[in-house]
């Protein structure tokens, strides 16, 4: 069965006249009747009742119609399809994150994207740097959100900074309704975090920002007295709210609301933690190099 025979059986049963079908084909009416013969042959049935004042469907053939008409929109459909795909109007993008982009740069970007380009599915994971690297390396993916590693990234990567933050303290809310941090209009004092306890996550994770999160608490706790790690940020301000330590975490993790933790900023100037966009250098998907367009402009 080809193509042109569908097209043929659909002309003559939209018309129910071989000599108007044929000169609609623009061809003649001796080869679209054996056409449709041949096509009755192949099919076991007649989709046709031929008199010489008329054509008329059989039962069989106006039921194969619709699903004829429907197979030849969507054949008709394919090059159109295929234009938005190659020009990345349509398909599948598949982007990880880091937790803290969550509330700050990720939003924005999915915003922006989508309404440039509505007909693309957004495929988004929430995972660790390491992972998202590794995960990219393996062909997985098509971008991520991440920390970057202090030792830059493998050459196979393209990065582009995205944001770069200040550290705030996530301390218990108790601590401050009880007079034990010394602060200034939500600003700790320099010897406000003497002695605390601090929350973090394990360094395999995001080692650039655990160093420097380990560095600060050092500085204002007098030791760095790590009693908890957890993964996720969300369980490391719940442990928080719980008064087990403090966490430093990117400013922008303000909009994380939680009862029981006060987000304060840390005496003097800094740190400051950057996040930004990875991805496969030779990855030419054209969902992803529309993605780039968006991601790659200012977010302000």
């Amino acid at each position: 069965m080809e193509t042109r025979q569908l097209r043929h059986f659909r002309a003559v049963a939209e018309t129910l006249h071989f000599g108007r079908a044929a000169e609609q084909l623009g061809m003649t009416q001796p080869p679209l009747s054996q056409s449709i013969l041949a096509l009755e042959r192949e099919l076991g049935a007649p989709l046709f009742v031929r008199t010489k004042r008329q054509v008329a469907l059989t039962p069989f053939g106006e039921q194969w119609l619709a699903h004829v008409k429907k197979a030849l929109e969507e054949l008709e459909g394919l090059p159109e399809i295929a234009r938005q795909l190659r020009d990345g109007q349509t398909g599948r993008l598949e982007l990880s994150f880091v937790s803290t982009a969550d509330y700050s740069t990720l939003p924005t970007l999915v915003r922006r994207y989508s309404a440039l380009h509505p007909e693309v599915e957004i495929a988004l994971s929430e995972a660790t740097s390491d992972v998202q690297i590794a995960a990219l390396l393996e062909g997985h993916g098509h971008a991520g959100i991440v920390i970057p590693p202090p030792g830059g990234l493998p050459d196979r990567l393209s990065y582009r900074r995205l944001l770069v933050e200040p550290l705030v303290a996530a301390v218990p809310q108790s601590w401050v309704d009880e007079g034990r941090l010394a602060h200034e209009a939500g600003r700790l004092a320099p010897d406000a975090l003497v002695g605390a306890a601090g929350v973090i996550f394990p360094r395999r994770v995001a080692p650039a920002f655990y160093d420097l999160a380990v560095d600060t608490l050092k500085t204002l706790t007098g030791g760095a007295r790590i009693v908890q790690e957890a993964i996720q940020m969300q369980t490391i301000i719940a442990l928080v709210s719980a008064g087990i330590g403090v966490a430093l975490v990117p400013a922008s993790l303000r909009h994380l609301a939680r009862t029981g933790v006060r987000y304060m900023s840390l005496p003097g100037d800094g740190p400051y933690l950057e996040s930004g966009l990875v991805w496969r250098a030779d990855d030419a998907t054209p969902t992803l190099r529309r993605f780039l367009d968006v991601a790659l402009q200012p977010l302000a």
